[in-house]
């Protein structure tokens, strides 16, 4: 080497400086001494285990196990010999080339990628060998971050100083993630074709050696293009390194697979549209990706409550009929805490994982007007207001007019009250108190609710134009059945990990008075008019269908549109929300769909109160009651035939009796 130097250095006239020399052999040797211990310490730890992919667990309130994630089970694990050579030759191809001659790194391609990842400035292109993705599967996150990649490189040595290569290839095959639930080649394989892996076609194991590189990107259900793209690449490999002949690549390219669709559930589970919640909110509180959640043996407690979500299922499934295409989105919440204790999210899981209680945002209809009232209420109003109720055109600001109608055209052709206007939901009432109070004024009440949804300050929105999810609007009422305090819905109280230490535990809420406490109260009152029928009048209480099955005390509001139906209502207990509807927005025309929501919910919660005790509204300071003639808004007197306790802020209560009923004479 010296000599070299010397060489080199006479070439130009010149002879090397004593220091770059010693540099040079102080650089080498500083190498070895670091690659020696590198080695020497990845020997003293041993060797590292094989078996930490292990599945996320699922349980209910009552700590009963609800489900388990699928991932990597030992059912699924089949040994090397097992595996179709022609798999496993065409996943070398795809991933690691030279995986039998490197000892973990293929230095050639890492050169490469650093070239190309100047070239255009980015870090897309990896070069990552099997072993090294087999040590970030089992130990480590898929985040790309230098100290994660150091971690790797370590993991990777020390896998390849312990095992030999056909256990890192027989590992990493069984454990690689093929996208939809799907973790190992078995799997994969059963999945996608439903056969085993020994069974497949060269089509088939060329098409799913494809798949790791990108999961999502390269999905045959969800690609099918790009999915084919990869398997020609890796067919055209497998034909240079002559393991095939140009013909067979020719003729298996252009092969038509048929793919199995049918979405991959939890084993034995409950209430899979919850679970896919769970998830969700783990990946947001953990801070991982959901394939890395799945497979790292977590223990999740949740908020579900068995009896709540078996009388769900039974409700929904004896309401809508089996050959109807009418879905269903639920959801059951404590309103003290905001735990979704039922959900959901369609008719059947396996057919349609789309979850209509989280995801769809639907036309909400009169659900929407306890919004308009309460914001009312807090401007004046009280539940003896009385407004006119008759067909009627309103002259917009911009010159354009706009002409709501009641139901079936009915009208009272004469001042309703409050109590009433909600009891029978009438729009005229509703639409007159929006633009008293201004459309932007119940935007801002309904933010004060929770409600994030894009709304459009218009008139109509009083009526429920807006489109807004099931979660939202169960925990927008949430806030009215616990008096007005703030909440988060959630599904998480605990999760642990495999060896159950405690990594999150929900923290204990506290409080925050929201709502006006009073008009709350008020509110929560004149919303069990809707199960009233001496509030009939004009119109009919929209709750009279299922008056005859409720024998508790409920508040809520029902909403129709041409394609939607809802029901949300409550006790101090529990809040129920249900919609059903089509998928496609077609009208929902026959009589038995149109009720299917009302009478969901009130199976449902009959079904769940049988065995709570009897709870009534916190009345707060300041509130007084009176009897009032519903239909005029006074005072009642002996003579009315119909009079109904109202509440009122001290000094609201109306001041005159009823001028309209008299004694003969």
């Amino acid at each position: 080497m010296k000599k070299l130097f010397k060489h080199k250095f006479k070439k130009l006239g010149d002879r090397p400086p004593r220091w770059i020399v010693r540099s040079f052999y102080i650089g080498s040797l500083s190498i070895i001494i670091f690659a020696l211990s590198i080695y020497i310490y990845a020997l003293v730890l041993g060797a590292p285990p094989l078996t930490t992919i292990q599945n996320t667990i699922y349980y209910s309130q009552d700590g009963t196990k609800i489900g388990e994630e699928l991932g990597v089970v030992n059912r699924y694990w089949v040994d090397l010999e097992e595996i179709n050579p022609t798999l496993i030759d065409a996943t070398l191809q795809a991933e690691d080339q030279n995986f039998h001659s490197h000892h973990g790194f293929d230095l050639k391609r890492i050169l490469a990628a650093v070239l190309v990842n100047i070239k255009t400035g980015s870090m897309k292109e990896g070069a990552s060998t099997i072993t090294q993705q087999y040590a970030r599967n089992l130990y480590l996150s898929h985040e790309k971050t230098w100290s994660r990649k150091i971690k790797e490189a370590f993991y990777t040595i020390r896998l390849e100083i312990f095992y030999s290569k056909d256990e890192l290839l027989e590992g990493y095959l069984n454990t690689i993630y093929y996208g939809h639930g799907a973790y190992g080649i078995e799997t994969a394989s059963q999945y996608f074709f439903e056969k085993e892996s020994s069974d497949l076609t060269l089509a088939e194991a060329t098409l799913l050696a494809g798949i790791p590189n990108s999961p999502s990107y390269y999905s045959p259900i969800n690609h099918y293009d790009q999915a084919k793209e990869r398997q020609q690449h890796i067919l055209s490999l497998l034909a240079e390194e002559e393991m095939i002949t140009e013909q067979t690549a020719f003729l298996t390219e252009r092969e038509d697979l048929q793919i199995n669709s049918e979405l991959p559930t939890t084993s034995d589970s409950i209430a899979p549209y919850f679970q896919d919640i769970v998830l969700a909110e783990m990946e947001a509180i953990l801070e991982k990706e959901s394939d890395v959640i799945r497979t790292s043996g977590y223990h999740v407690y949740t908020t579900l409550d068995e009896t709540h979500q078996e009388k769900l299922d039974q409700t929904a499934a004896s309401q809508i009929s089996e050959s109807s295409a009418l879905q269903i989105g639920g959801i059951a919440m404590d309103p003290s805490t905001g735990a979704i204790t039922g959900l959901i999210g369609g008719k059947n899981y396996s057919e349609s994982p789309y979850n209509r209680a989280v995801q769809a945002k639907r036309m909400v209809g009169s659900t929407f007007k306890p919004f308009l009232y309460y914001s009312a209420l807090t401007n004046g109003y009280t539940a003896a207001t009385t407004l006119m109720s008759k067909p009627t055109t309103f002259v917009l600001a911009d010159g354009s007019s706009y002409q709501p109608s009641n139901y079936n055209g009915y009208y009272a052709d004469k001042p309703v009250t409050l109590a009433q206007a909600l009891a029978v939901s009438d729009n005229i009432y509703a639409v007159k108190t929006n633009i008293f109070l201004t459309p932007k004024r119940l935007i801002d009440t309904t933010r004060t609710f929770g409600i994030t949804s894009e709304l459009e300050a218009v008139p109509s929105l009083a009526l429920g134009t807006a489109s807004i999810s099931v979660k939202e609007m169960v925990t927008a009422y949430s806030m009215l059945a616990n008096g007005g305090n703030s909440l988060s819905p959630h599904t998480i109280e605990k999760i642990t990990d495999s060896k159950g230490k405690v990594v999150y535990q929900r923290p204990k809420q506290v409080k925050e008075q929201v709502l006006d406490p009073q008009q709350t109260f008020i509110l929560n009152q004149l919303m069990t008019g809707m199960f009233n029928p001496s509030l009939n009048g004009y119109m009919h209480v929209t709750g009279e269908s299922i008056v005859d099955q409720l024998h508790h005390t409920y508040a809520g509001k029902s909403g129709t549109t041409e394609t939607d139906s809802w029901m949300i209502g409550y006790s101090p207990q529990l809040v129920m929300g249900v919609w059903t509807g089509y998928d496609d927005n077609r009208t929902i025309d026959k009589t038995i769909e149109q009720q299917a929501a009302k009478q969901i919910w009130a199976d449902f919660m009959e079904g769940v109160h049988t065995n709570l005790p009897v709870e009534n509204f916190e009345v707060p300071a300041g509130i007084v009651a009176a009897y009032i003639d519903p239909t005029i808004g006074e005072l009642a007197t002996p003579y009315c035939e119909n009079k109904q306790l109202m509440y009122f802020v001290e000094g609201t209560v109306p001041e005159h009796y009823c001028s309209v009923h008299r004694p003969e004479g």
